[in-house]
């Protein structure tokens, strides 16, 4: 029998393999798309952790979910505002520059 935190970090590592190929696979046309994508994938995240960080937990580990879903809410703010930061500087690139 494998051991369950082996398992749970060997999809970690095919994840990340997985999402690099994926990105960087991408044409540069299908970015601003991809980044919302990745915005939209943010804000699920966000409802999941706000949920983690609000649950009681009846044992007295429940400061480890509540931590957990702190710090996961933290990071997707941070990585919605820096994609809607990316996608808003990817489609002024394809704006006509105004004339003197």
């Amino acid at each position: 029998m494998v051991d369950p935190f082996v398992f749970y970090l060997a999809i970690f590592v095919l994840a990340i393999f997985v999402g690099y190929y994926v990105v960087w696979s991408v044409t540069p046309a299908l970015h601003t798309p991809l980044m919302a994508v990745t915005n939209a994938i943010s804000s699920v995240i966000i409802v999941g952790a706000l949920i983690a960080a609000a649950a009681t937990a009846a044992t007295d580990d429940g400061w480890i979910a509540k931590g957990a879903g702190a710090l996961a809410a933290a990071l997707a703010a941070v990585n919605i505002f820096g994609g809607f930061l990316v996608t808003q500087r990817m489609l002024a690139m394809y704006k006509k520059k105004e004339k003197k």
